[in-house]
């Protein structure tokens, strides 16, 4: 999980949502992403996405059996579809995410029996690390809208 916090620094450090995600197969990272929407222009560029999509082609297969992903906040729906997709047997979470999870937060596509595959899953692997990154990179955005809608406006300058 380490190695994700590092990752989700790396998308801090853009002025992006702090998320960061790390492939592991036989103790080594074969996958590394971390969130790029912003920088990117991509509702794409999650750093789970980008993590499996790197992990595939390391390994040469859309299958990524016998890995784990570790990811500091909770997947997405589109991201648990993909974990699910790529066969990922297991995912290591760091916070829940309660708006817009899906590994048993908002929806458990993780553990929907009706999927030919299903993921086993630990949570708060370094939890409280992830959530602070999370919450002080919000806090933060809060503030600096705040101020900015405090600043005055120049002549002619519209809303």
């Amino acid at each position: 999980m380490k190695a994700a916090i590092r990752e989700a620094r790396k998308a801090l450090a853009l002025g992006e949502v702090p998320i960061g995600c790390v492939i592991e197969y036989e103790g080594k990272i074969i996958g590394r992403g971390y969130n790029r929407r912003m920088t990117d222009h991509s509702a794409l560029a999650h750093a789970e996405i980008i993590a499996i999509r790197k992990a595939c082609k390391k390994m040469g297969d859309w299958r990524l059996e016998g890995c784990t992903l570790y990811v500091t906040l909770e997947p997405c729906p589109m991201c648990a579809g993909a974990i699910i997709q790529a066969r990922i047997p297991r995912v290591v979470i760091g916070s829940m995410n309660p708006k817009a999870g899906c590994a048993g937060s908002v929806l458990d596509m993780l553990h929907e029996p009706g999927f030919n595959h299903q993921a086993k899953t630990e949570t708060g692997l370094l939890g409280e690390e992830c959530s602070r990154m999370l919450t002080g990179f919000f806090l933060e955005l809060r503030q600096n809208k705040r101020r900015s809608e405090l600043l005055p406006r120049t002549p002619g300058e519209q809303d």
